[in-house]
């Protein structure tokens, strides 16, 4: 089942072919983005609003060891995560990032107590 999964990555997205001989399956097509943006208009214009980052799952692959068991080699589970596509998330701006951090807040409460406060005469 695993290994028609990858044979079906291979042939629906850009990928790569990462090769390890010491685990099983030796072959794993990784996906990889083809744009920095997204292609998101009418008629496939790149948005650079937006950027395309990775989409990863998590899957079980055997790891072959130093052991040795009659004549064969031995196997473990490993746990790896690999690209199986791309997905579209919106871009941070700059100026958003400044508002959002907690000295801005905090120095924001300061200013709206301050204000809040009838000046005493």
């Amino acid at each position: 089942a695993l290994f028609n999964f990858f044979y079906t990555l291979y042939y629906l997205l850009p990928c790569r072919i990462s090769y390890d001989p010491t685990r099983y399956p030796k072959y794993i097509p990784e996906a990889y983005c083809l744009c920095k943006g997204c292609l998101t208009g009418r008629y496939g214009e790149e948005n650079f609003h937006f950027r395309s980052t990775p989409v990863y799952m998590p899957a079980v692959i055997l790891r072959r060891t130093s052991g040795c068991a009659g004549g064969r080699y031995v196997y473990t589970e490993d746990y790896v995560t690999i690209p199986v596509g791309c997905t579209c998330v919106p871009e941070q701006e700059k100026e958003a990032d400044t508002v959002n951090s907690s000295i801005d807040k905090q120095e924001m409460k300061l200013l709206v107590n301050q204000n809040d406060n009838p000046a005493s005469e």
